[in-house]
């Protein structure tokens, strides 16, 4: 069945504590957990369907479906500005963490906070946009086209949720938030990535006579070595420094005992600088890999994800530090981060995105994730005051615009 959040009942209206913290809860208490079945898996759908959704109805929001299960938001005319907050189902499994979905509120050092698997990086920032979009929404009329994304993705290493999203809409977006925990800081630039594995080939034995065989093991050294040596190519980034490559996982074969292997799969990570192209650095790579013989390689590329670094003299940006102040916040830092998701995706496509949302960066996966409640309203207003900014003119005489903290 699905669940009711009723936001916009408790005091303070969408972006009021109770509705906010309210919300959060419910979001931890609905485990959507990453499995090997990605975004395929049955309880990302019921999470977003059975979870997420209901709240269209309550915002007034007309909603759709696209053929991997996203979700997608809309309100407002198509013409003018169009802003999109994407916000991610999937969090990472429940591993070490004790009580991962009861989403209890502590005391820290810093003041309450909601505990659970997933608040530093996916569903605070979700619960923020909700409340931002509900707001906005209720408050008055739009001047251009608003849209919240729930992607079924977030942890998968790839851009296949928001590449199919964006095929669905009708009206591309010009700007958008990438809502995940950047510690409340604008996320102005980040590297992407590229996977690939090396396959090192040799001759299978038994481990009683070695020379009759060629370990693969043996040659999978000769890879790591050369590797570690290899020079990139790529310009040092003023704020990333280099490019990196890193082996990241090794497995031999075949599973069984007492066998000289006669393949070594050995997984490599290259992180990308904002300005590199993933075809050439991975052409790069695979012309570098030359093996004595008697082994060979051979490289299988995997997923790639895009780097981002938006100008901070953008309009956009204009309009996020617009966003901070308005809400009674001092603009943050610009903030440059090591990981990926889908901003470099969304830029590569023509639009102006950000990583931004409420949830320490260093608690990603840890078996200790707790939000501050305080850094959830604070993101909840600021979220809406982008939308003021980008694409909204509040006539309703109800409304109190702006928001302040």
């Amino acid at each position: 069945m699905a669940m009711r959040l009723d936001m916009g009942s408790r005091a303070g209206g969408f972006l009021g504590e109770g509705a906010l913290v309210a919300c959060l809860r419910r979001f931890v208490r609905f485990p959507s957990e990453q499995t090997a079945q990605q975004e395929k898996d049955p309880q990302i759908a019921r999470f977003v369907r059975e979870c997420a959704a209901p709240l269209a109805a309550e915002i007034g929001l007309a909603c759709r479906y696209d053929g991997m299960g996203n979700l997608l938001l809309e309100a407002g005319p198509q013409s003018g500005q169009s802003l999109l907050f994407a916000t991610y189902a999937m969090t990472h499994p429940a591993a070490k963490m004790t009580d991962p979905f009861a989403g209890l509120i502590i005391e820290t050092a810093g003041g309450p906070a909601v505990r659970g698997r997933g608040v530093a990086e996916q569903k605070t920032a979700m619960t923020a946009a909700f409340a931002a979009v509900a707001e906005a929404v209720a408050r008055g009329a739009l001047t251009g086209r608003l849209s919240l994304a729930v992607l079924t993705a977030g942890e998968t290493g790839r851009h296949d949720a928001i590449e199919s999203l964006l095929g669905m809409m009708d009206h591309k977006p010009d700007q958008a938030i990438v809502c995940i925990g950047t510690d409340c800081r604008i996320a102005v630039g980040n590297k992407g990535r590229i996977d690939f594995d090396v396959l090192v080939h040799g001759r299978t034995s038994h481990s009683s006579a070695p020379w009759h065989g060629v370990n693969a093991i043996a040659g999978a050294q000769k890879l790591v070595s050369l590797l570690d040596e290899l020079k990139l190519g790529a310009a040092d980034h003023p704020k990333f420094g280099p490019a990196t490559l890193t082996p990241t996982a090794i497995e031999s074969f075949p599973k069984a005992t007492h066998t000289v292997p006669d393949c070594v799969r050995v997984t490599y990570d290259r992180r990308l600088l904002p300005g590199e192209d993933p075809a050439a650095a991975f052409a790069s790579i695979k012309a570098a890999i030359s093996l004595p013989p008697p082994w060979t390689a051979e490289c299988q590329p995997g997923p790639v994800m895009y780097p981002n670094e938006i100008s901070t003299s953008s309009a956009f940006m204009q309009n996020l530090r617009a966003a901070f102040e308005g809400a009674g916040y001092p603009v943050p830092d610009d903030f440059y981060c090591n990981f990926a998701l889908d901003a470099g995706y969304l830029s590569r496509n023509g639009v102006a995105a950000v990583m931004l949302g409420p949830g320490e960066v260093d608690q990603f996966h840890s078996s200790e994730e707790a939000v501050l409640i305080s850094d959830l309203l604070k993101m909840s207003r600021v979220y809406y005051g982008v939308i003021e900014q980008c694409v909204g003119q509040y006539s309703n005489p109800k409304a109190t615009a702006p928001l302040r903290a």
